[in-house]
């Protein structure tokens, strides 16, 4: 009798952690938020029990290879559908807002990804203080090497979407963009601008960035494949994979009922061997 409650606990046990598997084979991104205290500047490689990779694990692909910006000349810029045009020292916009802290996957287009802990400073409380027009839906961003891209204000807002200012609570080095890079949760990497500079509200919903201009898609939605079909050309030496799958549900139940016949299969082989 025991070894019969025994036995069907471990098919109940099997079902569980097979269903686990596959109805999340793949944990991509978290989105809490926290306000931070002062933390040493160490890089970390895990934080809340989650595996962070380093801050050297990036591979260079910028237009013009890395920036070196001195913090003490550079300013924020807000123009464009903006109510005052707000200029910010490095100092202002990391020392005057709210710090958040979020643990995020970049995909690169090229195949590779990295998921660190970033720190940073909400756009939207940024865009408050400089007054968004009501005709604006389109946030641009430039950065200091003339790259550009945009992204849809909702966007901006209802994500809570941050400049980085920190990864693995350390100050982003030049070759990651410091003084800022923007934290596109759910982007494709090129979508994540370093070196920004300026940030323009506009009414363009069609704006298209660098990459963009040049075959990428401008929604960069990670559920779908980065190249744009309607516009002409491929950006050259990108390895683009494909989008990340979803996986299918019809295959669980198939694939659990595989797993418990082959429990069966293998505890009534272990009970002829005891009897031998």
């Amino acid at each position: 009798m025991l070894q019969k409650k025994i036995f069907f606990l471990e098919l109940l046990m099997i079902g569980l952690i097979t269903s686990i598997v596959l109805t999340n084979p793949i944990i991509v991104i978290s989105t809490e938020t926290t306000e931070l205290e002062t933390l040493e500047t160490v890089e970390i490689r895990d934080y809340e029990g989650k595996d962070l990779s380093s801050i050297d694990d990036f591979f260079e692909n910028s237009i013009k290879g890395p920036q070196y910006i001195d913090a003490e000349n550079y300013t924020l810029t807000f123009w464009g559908l903006v109510n005052n045009e707000l200029q910010l020292t490095y100092d202002e916009a990391v020392n005057n807002y709210q710090h958040f802290q979020k643990v995020i996957t970049l995909y690169c287009v090229e195949g590779w990804s990295v998921t660190l802990l970033w720190e940073g400073i909400l756009v939207k409380d940024l865009l408050a203080d400089a007054g968004v027009d009501p005709s604006s839906t389109t946030v641009i961003f430039y950065a200091y090497d003339g790259y550009s891209t945009s992204l849809p204000l909702d966007y901006i807002i209802d994500n809570n979407i941050m400049i980085a200012y920190k990864m693995n609570n350390v100050t982003l080095p030049p070759e990651r963009g410091y003084p800022f890079e923007l934290v596109a949760e759910s982007k494709w990497g090129y979508k994540w601008i370093k070196w920004i500079v300026a940030i323009e509200l506009s009414d363009n919903a069609d704006y298209r960035g660098y990459w963009e201009n040049r075959g990428f898609s401008n929604d960069a939605n990670l559920i779908q494949t980065p190249v744009d079909p309607e516009v002409p050309g491929v950006p050259p030496e990108i390895n683009m994979p494909p989008a990340i799958p979803e996986f299918p549900s019809w295959i669980i139940f198939p694939l659990f009922a595989t797993a418990t016949v082959l429990a069966l299969i293998g505890r009534k082989r272990l009970s002829q061997k005891k009897l031998h």
